[in-house]
């Protein structure tokens, strides 16, 4: 098990840009593929983006390719999602989500596949 502590979220401009952290507990950061995902008022859990253990492979949902970057430093057992060109749209809270996988380069993209979640951070786009 390992915990998760999101920040970085807040009030921005359409057009603005956030970034998102997810620190983890522990020493064993580097054995998790890690995620993020948003869920808006009224909406199911979306995914958003995903990275394997080592940060050598990521994925991304069509509705943010291009605007969004995940990407991870185990030294600091976080996981950053740097997005760009926010859209009213992209307002919801967003959390963090590990899966123990060492070694392995398979991404997961469905909530069912993690067991270790944050609490989420909330990111507000203003028109």
């Amino acid at each position: 098990q390992v915990q998760l502590v999101e920040s970085g979220g807040g009030l921005v401009q359409a057009g603005g840009s956030l970034r998102l952290s997810c620190t983890a507990s522990g020493r064993t950061f580097s054995s998790y593929s890690m995620g993020w995902f948003r869920q808006a008022p009224g909406k199911e859990r979306e995914f958003v983006a995903a990275i394997t253990w080592s940060g050598g492979y990521t994925t991304y949902a069509d509705s943010v390719k291009g605007r969004v970057t995940i990407s991870r430093d185990n030294a600091k057992s976080t996981v950053y999602l740097q997005m760009n060109s926010l859209k009213p749209e992209d307002t919801a809270v967003y959390r963090c989500a590990a899966i123990k996988n060492p070694r392995s380069d398979i991404l997961y993209y469905y909530p069912n596949q993690y067991d270790n979640w944050g609490q989420g951070t909330q990111v507000t786009v203003s028109s």
